[in-house]
């Protein structure tokens, strides 16, 4: 049961600067199709997309193939399937994907039980937990998901970890386990802007934290409430892609005279560039950079 449970990712689905405290703490960072992390005048984040969602409120395969080449996602979250006939759409996008990508997870959303009968089993299942029209339980039986890979979609820790006990637990019946492969939910987002931070103990009060501030203890808060229950993912995404910000040897803007990088927004700000000549530098501005390079004849590495 204890390997059913464990996550192979967790995901959170929004912007920047949340996506970045994320990763950094170990979640798997992603975005929905119709929208992007927002990093643009951010030069020194390159968040990679872990997790790509689709746009469920206007469904578009071809839109959905195009963002998923261009982000190259490890879990694709194609759709949702209300008939047998978009069931089989889902499925043969998934297959024809596997095919050129079989290493990535590719999750879809049965919102109907002839659902269960047309995906195949390699297909993982979205089970509604959260924000949703159909709740799991609207669409079948939990037995109709045990023995199949599920991703959790929202729905707070509790709200949750509740479901992933009712796909685990021991039967009487003795049903297999689902398979838990990963679950998201943005919803402390919402609480960081009306100054809450989410807690296993209830939601907290956090006027003397900024928004980011806010947000980034709810997803520790999150992070500890998964390792005490045994969920929490072995291999973090972290580990696989590296370092999303580059460190400059020293935590100074070389073209302000030597200036220290007054804090974490700045050095996200920053131009950071590796030099055989003096190893990695940080600068305020491109252009200053560019500058820099051409008065001392530099060459980045």
């Amino acid at each position: 049961m204890r390997d059913a449970q464990q996550a192979e990712y967790i995901a959170v689905l929004y912007r920047y600067p949340t996506a970045l405290d994320a990763y950094e703490l170990g979640f798997a960072p992603g975005v929905r199709e119709d929208y992007s992390y927002q990093v643009e005048e951010y030069p020194n984040v390159d968040l990679p997309v872990v997790v790509l969602d689709n746009d469920f409120t206007d469904p578009d395969i071809e839109r959905y193939v195009e963002a998923f080449e261009q982000d190259d996602p490890s879990v694709a979250i194609v759709g949702d399937a209300y008939s047998s006939w978009e069931a089989e759409q889902l499925n043969d996008l998934t297959a024809q994907l596997r095919e050129r990508y079989p290493q990535k997870r590719y999750v879809a959303v049965p919102k109907c039980r002839d659902a269960f009968d047309v995906f195949d089993d390699e297909l993982v299942l979205g089970y509604p937990s959260g924000y949703s029209d159909l709740q799991a339980d609207d669409i079948a039986a939990v037995d109709a998901w045990r023995g199949r890979p599920v991703h959790v979609l929202g729905g707070s820790p509790p709200v949750q970890y509740e479901a992933i006990m009712d796909l685990t637990q021991p039967t009487l019946s003795g049903e297999p386990p689902a398979d838990i492969v990963g679950m998201d939910w943005n919803g402390f987002q919402k609480g960081a802007y009306l100054g809450e931070y989410w807690s296993d103990e209830g939601w907290q009060p956090a006027d003397h934290l900024a928004i980011r501030e806010t947000a980034h203890e709810s997803l520790r808060q999150i992070k500890y409430f998964w390792e005490e229950r045994g969920i929490w993912p072995e291999t973090e995404p972290r580990e696989l892609y590296g370092a999303v910000v580059e460190e400059p040897d020293e935590r100074l803007f070389m073209d302000q005279g030597g200036d220290p990088i007054p804090d974490r927004e700045a050095l996200e700000s920053a131009y950071v560039e590796e030099y055989e000549e003096y190893g990695t530098l940080a600068f305020e501005s491109r252009t200053a950079q560019q500058w820099i390079e051409y008065r001392d004849g530099l060459g980045p590495v």
